[in-house]
């Protein structure tokens, strides 16, 4: 049985036929599509566990493929981009990737990150545990949160971020300590990437718009879950 279906998208068919060598021989079933249109397809027919998406792509670059995808999917998201600027990498986070690699890349990093993100989706997913707030409640067995009643969609990194965060409320984190707790210790990154997710986040689950918790930034050292507890004593783990 395979360890899960990775889908490529990349114009370049040697990208493609060298990221599929990697990934069959570890155990994963590979689609591979040439633009960003059948990627968008594929993804809603094949239903894979995670994405690599290059940025540059015909008929739908990569950042309109992640903003198609994210519209009805919180599958993990890995963009390769042969640009190094932060500009790139972190708008490709603030679009909902889970992660980016650097053109020209060695795939065994790639293997590697993609290991990692599925091992991290796999052991949140098997933790039954359910924390609730007033007006929030993290469903981490069910992978779901809800505002107010309303479900919220999360990508997989947003979802492990705000349970981390929410685990301990009123705890602050450095941006290194939640880098190494929610990305893992061989994620390649820096503060920006929480930034953005936390501005994701923010964003998507209406925090401060007068909710009873906040992710609130503490200044100097990095971020920290306020919640008020719910009427069943709140913050209840199952």
């Amino acid at each position: 049985m395979a360890k899960g279906r990775v889908l490529i998208a990349d114009d370049d068919l040697n990208v493609q036929e060298l990221l599929s060598l990697y990934l069959v021989k570890d155990g994963y079933e590979v689609i591979t599509v040439s633009d960003g249109v059948e990627a968008v397809r594929q993804t809603r027919e094949t239903d894979p566990d995670l994405l690599i998406l290059d940025v540059m792509m015909p008929r739908l670059d990569g950042w309109g493929v992640c903003r198609a995808i994210r519209e009805s999917s919180s599958v993990p998201i890995i963009m390769l981009t042969a640009k190094g600027e932060d500009y790139d990498r972190i708008l490709g986070l603030e679009l909902g990737a889970d992660d980016y690699v650097v053109k020209p890349f060695h795939p065994v990093e790639v293997v590697a990150r993609v290991k990692a993100i599925l091992r991290r989706v796999k052991q949140t997913s098997d933790v039954a545990k359910v924390m609730e707030f007033e007006g929030l409640t993290i469903d981490v067995d069910r992978h779901e949160v809800t505002v107010n009643g309303d479900v919220k969609a999360l990508t997989p990194k947003e979802f492990d971020l705000l349970a981390f965060l929410a685990e301990r409320p009123g705890w602050a984190y450095t941006r290194e300590q939640i880098l190494q707790q929610v990305w893992g210790y061989d994620f390649v990154g820096d503060g920006r990437t929480v930034d953005a997710h936390i501005k994701r986040l923010r964003q998507k689950l209406g925090a401060g718009d007068e909710q009873p918790w906040s992710i609130t930034t503490v200044w100097g050292v990095g971020y920290k879950f306020e919640g008020q507890q719910g009427a069943d004593g709140g913050g209840r783990q199952a």
